[in-house]
């Protein structure tokens, strides 16, 4: 198994992970306030850290410590701007949203690096926006303001993909993910006080708090910093593009949502429309490489 292969088989499932994480925020909705929710499950996940590998976060140079806060202040808006959006929507509809970061992810990177669009994007885009015009309409399940806080987060995501791949390069992958866990969780505790605090733990909201504290926080954090530099944001976002089929399908059955015939097609020309926009350049160079393998026999 070559580098890459390891590296996208532990990013695959850590997409499953998140996956899952849809449904376990709608569970603990009478729970958890969504803020309290984000700071003490990243709070949890900061000490597993601290305690795991005390010897090697105890001296952190200052580039280091400035991009993981960089990196914590994006992933922290967006996970709890996403939590706000999970808890006045579905699962399901969540899922797919959260989808679209694949799409704005290449977009981000051609606004950075200033080239236009390819034409497999164009395409992509137009297939994603009736997808999510489908998922969304009110013939599908009514668009809400949920719906865009989840959409508003894909955007932040997307961001933070791509500054992952140039921040992470040449940095200690432990420290680094230690920044980006303890930088979500204050972000959580400093929107606590815009919201009326929900902390009622019993059992099974005990158990869902540990997943996502350990699981779902600290080791997905971590693999994510130590993989996806080993290889390219785009085929790192065609992974996580299998993140809202999980969800879709984890929340049929624990939450018995149902998307309806409407709200399936919206998903399914999602991700159609996503791939489309990653693969496109890549099958047209590949079909021009065989076509002139042909030229040249004859």
């Amino acid at each position: 198994m070559t580098v890459r292969s390891k590296a996208e088989l532990f990013l695959f499932a850590t997409t499953f992970i998140w996956g899952s994480t849809f449904v376990i925020v709608r569970l603990g909705v009478n729970d958890f306030s969504p803020s309290l929710f984000i700071g003490v499950r990243f709070g949890i996940g900061a000490l597993c850290f601290l305690a795991l590998f005390f010897k090697h976060l105890r001296v952190i140079k200052k580039t280091t410590f400035r991009k993981g806060i960089i990196l914590g202040a994006m992933l922290g808006f967006g996970i709890v701007i996403q939590n706000w959006g999970i808890y006045q929507t579905t699962a399901s509809k969540a899922g797919f949203i959260t989808g679209l970061m694949v799409l704005f992810t290449p977009l981000v990177q051609l606004i950075i690096e200033h080239r236009s669009p390819k034409s497999g994007n164009v395409i992509g885009i137009v297939i994603v926006t009736i997808g999510l015009y489908l998922l969304t309409s009110p013939s599908g399940s009514s668009l809400n303001f949920g719906d865009f806080l989840v959409l508003l987060s894909a955007l932040i995501f997307g961001i933070f993909i791509v500054y992952l791949d140039i921040f992470s390069k040449d940095e200690n992958t432990t420290q680094l993910a230690f920044l980006q866990i303890a930088s979500t969780s204050l972000v959580g505790w400093i929107f606590v006080p815009f919201e009326t605090p929900v902390f009622n733990v019993e059992s099974n909201a005990l158990i869902r708090l540990l997943y996502m504290g350990i699981l779902a926080t600290v080791v997905t954090t971590f693999v994510q910093t130590r993989y996806q530099k080993e290889t390219t944001p785009t085929r790192a976002v065609i992974i996580f593009s299998v993140e809202p089929v999980i969800s879709a399908v984890l929340a049929y059955f624990f939450l018995n949502e149902i998307l309806g015939v409407i709200g399936v097609l919206g998903g399914g020309l999602i991700v159609i429309g996503i791939l489309i926009s990653e693969f496109s350049e890549t099958i047209a160079q590949k079909i021009e490489n065989i076509f002139s393998k042909r030229e040249v026999v004859k």
